[in-house]
Parts: C-alpha cells; structure tokens; sequence
C-alpha cells in the first residue's frame, strides 16, 4: 500500500495492493482515508505493521482488546498478515479509517454499457460494517 498525504490535511489518499481485503478491495483500488477518524468495530483502516513500521497495512478493525484493535483482512483465503500473525495493534498505529473507495477504470473499456457499469461501481462510501466485524471475530 502506497500512502499519499499532503502534510497539514486530515485527509489522504492511499493504494491497495495485495488480496487481503477481497472482495471489499481489490488490488489497483485508491482508497480516500481520514487521519484521526474515530475507529469503529467493522472501519477498514490503515495501520504501520506492528513489526515493521515503514510499512502501511490497510485491515478492518474487528474488535478492541487489551493493547490495541484486533485487525483481520476480509479475504478468508489469505489469512496472513493480521492479528492472527502479530496480535492486537497499539491505537497509535491506526493512523486513518477508509472513506471512500475508488476503482480504477479497466483498460480496454470502450463500450458505453462497459462505462456505465464502472461508474455504477467505481465509487463507493466504507462504512464501518458491524456485521462483518462479527462474521470475522468467529474466524
């Protein structure tokens, strides 16, 4: 994940790269984020890897638990790179939650029906989602 942030805003922009987050991301997908948002059960967040801090994680916060937030990716089949791998991340790793997500717009796309299907889809508001927050915190 690349992160793009003007210094003096709360507000950024970021890059999603890698399968953690499907089907709510997908690899090529700009999220717009807000640095010091309140963290909700079920936010998609970025986070510095507890391990390695130059290193920014977008997860979604399933739960808070002592010492931080219990992040996992939505991707049941990539289950690496988690909480399950370093356990609960501090609060003052969490650095913005996910707004908005932006798809890119697929190369080739020439149709009029193909335009419209993307711009049907390519914007779309993150919400903090309590019920996969759930459905996670069971895995």
């Amino acid at each position: 994940m690349v992160e793009k942030k003007r210094p003096d805003t709360r507000f950024g922009l970021a890059d999603v790269s890698g399968p953690s987050m499907v089907p709510t991301l997908l690899h090529g997908d700009r999220l717009l984020v807000r640095y010091g948002a309140v963290v909700r059960p079920g936010a998609v967040v970025v986070l510095r890897h507890p391990f390695q801090q130059d290193l920014l994680v977008v997860k979604r916060a399933v739960e808070r638990r002592p010492g931080g937030w219990w992040v996992l990716g939505d991707n049941p089949y990539n289950t690496t790179g988690d909480s399950t791998d370093y356990g609960a991340v501090p609060e003052e790793l969490v650095l913005a939650t996910a707004v908005l997500r932006l798809r890119p717009l697929p190369g080739g796309q020439r149709s009029l029906r193909a335009w419209l299907s993307w711009g049907a889809s390519a914007l779309r508001p993150l919400r903090a989602d309590s019920s996969a927050s759930s459905r996670l915190r069971a895995r």
